[in-house]
């Protein structure tokens, strides 16, 4: 998925370093959230700094994230690949694609099963509705049956499934498939995110933190989205996305001057820690219109 990214970088780090690089002693807001760590002296502590991406993520890229804050196993937020029968119309499919797609990154976490091995053979049915050919979805799954204990392994035979069927379908001139993929990928990592950590009685800064970090990749996929507009599908979602955005507005990042680093071969923006503006009521808005468009997605 890194070749939908390079034309949305220079895009991001505008919106990654405009007026977010603001003296502590100059803040003109009290930060409802902090990940900034200080000791008993009232320094920041030294500490690794944190990585946060500001592209678009692979399905399983993203659940790199969830392992991080450590996800509880919860099958039940999850997509049945019972559904997968019920998805006749080529947009449901193309979404629900990349749903499963993320479904699956969040089983591989908790070991490998047979729940795992469902959701790729679904993955592989989804993927055939689409006329994408087998080999793209079929080899990956017989590789991951014969390294079934090999973690990485099965992330990079995922990965590259993925990127092959994207590129697929750009050459086959359905590139609005691919992006309906990107976006269905991207709502399902938001949904499990906000009902499986977000907690909206003691919500947990690192959590927070990641929640609201996604305004980032928003943005990245509002402007992929633009690309497609001849699909009314793609339309229809990109103005429910540009609703949103709106809760992502209403509050900012704040990174401390001097604490940023910038990658952009692995396209992650590195720092100690954020101060942020975001509150509870805003992230339950985003929690809840979340919920409402994850429905909306994977009912038939």
């Amino acid at each position: 998925m890194k070749s939908l990214l390079s034309s949305l970088l220079i895009i991001i780090l505008i919106a990654a370093t405009s007026c977010k690089h603001k003296e502590p002693e100059k803040e003109i807001f009290t930060p409802s959230f902090s990940t900034l760590k200080n000791d008993s002296s009232g320094t920041k502590s030294p500490e690794l700094k944190k990585e946060t991406y500001y592209g678009l993520l692979t399905p399983v890229e993203v659940c790199v994230i969830f392992n991080r804050l450590g996800i509880p196993y919860n099958n039940a937020a999850l997509n049945p690949t019972s559904n997968r029968d019920l998805y006749l119309s080529n947009s449901k499919a193309s979404i629900n694609t990349g749903i499963y797609g993320v479904d699956f990154g969040y089983l591989k976490m908790f070991g490998i099963g047979q729940e795992v091995i469902d959701y790729m053979v679904t993955i592989r049915e989804m993927s055939n509705k689409l006329g994408i050919p087998d080999n793209l979805i079929l080899e990956p799954v017989k590789r991951v049956q014969n390294n079934m204990a090999d973690m990485d392994t099965i992330t990079a035979l995922m990965d590259k499934a993925y990127k092959d069927i994207e590129n697929h379908l750009r050459q086959s001139g359905r590139e609005s498939t691919a992006g309906l993929m990107v976006m269905g990928g991207w709502v399902e990592a938001m949904y499990i995110a906000t009902q499986l950590v977000y907690n909206p009685t003691n919500p947990d800064p690192e959590v927070v933190q990641k929640i609201a970090e996604q305004k980032y990749t928003l943005t990245s996929l509002l402007s992929f989205m633009k690309n497609y507009y001849d699909d009314p599908v793609v339309v229809y979602y990109t103005k429910k996305l540009k609703y949103l955005k709106n809760y992502f507005d209403s509050f900012e990042i704040y990174f401390e001057k001097g604490d940023l680093e910038i990658d952009t071969a692995r396209q992650v923006l590195r720092s100690s820690g954020v101060k942020m503006t975001v509150t509870v009521e805003t992230l339950n808005k985003i929690r809840d219109y979340v919920a409402k468009l994850r429905t909306e997605m994977v009912t038939p």
